[in-house]
């Protein structure tokens, strides 16, 4: 038969296998024809082998729920169904500042400097409390200390002069000095209560403990400044859609003990945060308006952004943590850990080279060439569907995946909305929520002024005493003017 032998049926050594298995041989290549009994043996084979793996995903993400939670990566820590110990590295990090660090010590300070000089007095006399020998004088030494007032509240009796006017039958009288009208409290217990609770996240317990006031009449001062704060939110929002760079975010807040929300827009500015009971678009729709905005809105792949009236950004931090993910799934996939290794370390350089202390046209040029191993990297072809499902992520939202690389105001991450938002996850942790949607709405208010304040001039407790005191002489006065009098007004 020249070049092409065929051997058939039968015993001898040009058979292999089965008896009925048909063997060809054709310029060196193999064609082997199996049998319907070998064929059935191993589809078989096939089906147990992908039911092996299949078993494996589901053992392997099991054993990921138990340590994780039911959200893998992305579980909060207080969900989280077991919290194992810190394992002990042999190697420690090595103490102390690195060489040539300045240091941060103590500094002092001359006696024009201090509030006050105290003169101690000489209990030691002219003799030598142990020989009983005659002293020399050393002169004095100063010694600098830190010291403060103890945090309580101090009753004062105001004594108002009243005068009255038999013509037109009127009671003249001066206000209480650094007291709104009609409140208990004074303008420096309120904003040092407001601060301590609204801010810094103290229970309300521990700051009627340490003032010594009652929980009642201090809900009613907080709801009493909220209302005064009222109209400064709209104008907030305002100022919130005129930002090239925009962030929100939410999470679960109980109010009353019902499921409910709390919203949170961010810029390098405001702070917004809305309680409300749904998760609905409506909300992310009422802040941003129908119009259309400039900038860039940086979320996550949350649905309720999709109508946002301007360009969205994608949260790299999300979509890094769904491909290391892939690793735990599917560890013995060779494919996967290819994929990983080339598609992890873009996402963080994407993520880290907007900080990076370079000029913009090194940026902008870095940024692209990111951008490109990026799409080479998502348009490659895969045989992996875990691999396949994090590139159709990419291809079917390329719109909303590359803005960082156009504009370096726009991060490719959503880290300050998840750093604003952090305060309000351990209230929650603490309080479980508001009593009251009187409550929540009250929270709302107090900290959007006081987290907006503390961005935009530092010292939130001076700033709000002064704004108070200023309102104490005429509450029609606005109070968005005087808190942020450097930020600009809408048109």
């Amino acid at each position: 038969m020249g070049a092409k032998l065929s051997k058939t049926q039968g015993t001898d050594s040009g058979s292999f296998g089965h008896p009925e298995t048909s063997h060809s041989f054709e310029g060196g290549q193999t064609l082997i024809n199996p049998c319907p009994e070998c064929f059935k043996k191993q589809r078989k084979i096939d089906e147990l082998t992908e039911q092996i793996q299949r078993l494996r995903q589901k053992l392997s993400y099991r054993t990921r729920q138990e340590k994780e939670g039911f959200f893998g990566s992305s579980t909060s820590s207080a969900k989280l169904p077991l919290k194992a110990n810190t394992a002990k590295t042999e190697e420690r990090k090595p103490k102390g500042a690195r060489p040539g660090h300045r240091g941060a010590g103590r500094k002092g300070a001359s006696s024009t400097e201090v509030d006050r000089v105290v003169s101690v007095d000489d209990t030691v006399g002219n003799h030598c409390p142990r020989c009983g020998g005659l002293l020399i004088d050393k002169g004095l030494r100063d010694r600098l200390v830190l010291e403060s007032h103890p945090l309580q509240a101090e009753p004062v009796l105001y004594r108002l002069p009243r005068k009255y006017c038999p013509h037109c039958r009127h009671i003249f009288q001066p206000p209480a000095p650094g007291v709104l009208p009609k409140n208990l409290y004074g303008n420096q217990l309120v904003t040092t209560a407001t601060v301590m609770h609204y801010l810094h996240g103290v229970p309300l317990g521990r700051v009627c403990e340490q003032l010594r006031l009652n929980p009642g009449s201090l809900v009613e001062s907080f709801h009493r400044l909220a209302h005064l704060f009222s109209s400064v939110i709209p104008k907030l929002i305002e100022q919130y859609r005129l930002s090239q760079a925009k962030h929100a975010d939410e999470t679960s807040w109980r109010t009353n003990g019902q499921n409910g929300y709390v919203w949170l827009f961010a810029t390098d500015q405001i702070s917004l945060f809305l309680f409300r009971k749904s998760r609905s678009s409506q909300i992310p729709q009422m802040v941003l308006g129908e119009k259309p905005l400039t900038g860039v809105l940086v979320v996550d792949r949350y649905a309720a952004y999709n109508k946002a009236p301007c360009p969205l950004q994608y949260c790299y931090a999300h979509l890094l943590r769904e491909v290391e993910d892939m690793e735990k799934d599917f560890p013995d996939s060779v494919e996967v850990n290819n994929f990983i290794s080339i598609m992890a370390p873009l996402l963080a350089s994407a993520m880290k080279l907007r900080t990076q202390p370079i000029l913009d046209a090194e940026f902008y040029a870095k940024a692209a060439e990111i951008k490109t191993q990026i799409i080479a990297a998502v348009q490659a072809p895969a045989m992996h569907l875990g691999i396949r499902r994090i590139q159709d992520i990419f291809q079917d939202h390329a719109p909303r995946l590359y803005h960082w690389v156009d504009n370096r105001q726009v991060p490719a991450e959503n880290n300050r909305a998840e750093r604003d938002l952090r305060p309000t996850v351990i209230a929650r942790k603490v309080s479980f929520g508001s009593v009251s949607d009187a409550g929540a709405n009250t929270r709302s208010v107090l900290m959007s002024v006081l987290s907006s304040l503390k961005k935009q001039k530092g010292n939130v407790e001076y700033h709000l005493k002064q704004t108070l005191d200023q309102l104490l002489k005429d509450t029609r006065q606005d109070p968005f003017s005087l808190l942020f009098s450097k930020l600009p007004m809408p048109p």
